[in-house]
């Protein structure tokens, strides 16, 4: 197995094609609401300044959503995947935990926050089992 990509064929990693479809779709659902129905999001999230800022980070989540999406359904994972999932969710939650512990946004973020360190970790556990296997 070439270091650069860890890929699931006769030893597949089932936790990781299982955390590439769950980051994946929640990233592409979420993503897609804020740009599609705004209102309903913002009900959720809390009120937001710049309608424009929202759309630009849903759209950043779509595309890397359609990325999970992808790795998943190939069961193959590039260590590029692999840090995207990672960096992401925990960039997601260091912004969450620092901005919803001041009460700069909606305590939402907080729960998305645990969501997103959790994920996090999945992918840690899942490339050490893949390597270990």
């Amino acid at each position: 197995m070439h270091m650069q990509e860890i890929q699931n064929n006769s030893s597949s990693s089932p936790l990781l094609r299982r955390v590439g479809f769950f980051q994946g779709g929640y990233y592409a659902l979420t993503g897609l609401w804020a740009l599609v129905h705004i209102s309903s999001f913002q009900a959720v999230t809390g009120p937001k300044t710049d309608i424009w800022l929202v759309k630009t980070v849903g759209l950043l989540l779509t595309v890397s959503g359609l990325v999970f999406l992808y790795s998943a359904a190939r069961r193959s994972f590039p260590m590029e995947t692999v840090i995207l999932g990672i960096g992401t969710a925990l960039a997601l939650a260091l912004i969450e935990i620092i901005y919803g512990s001041l009460g700069h946004i909606s305590p939402v973020y907080l729960l998305d926050a645990v969501l997103e360190v959790s994920v996090a970790g999945i992918w840690i556990t899942g490339v050490r089992r893949q390597k270990q296997g």
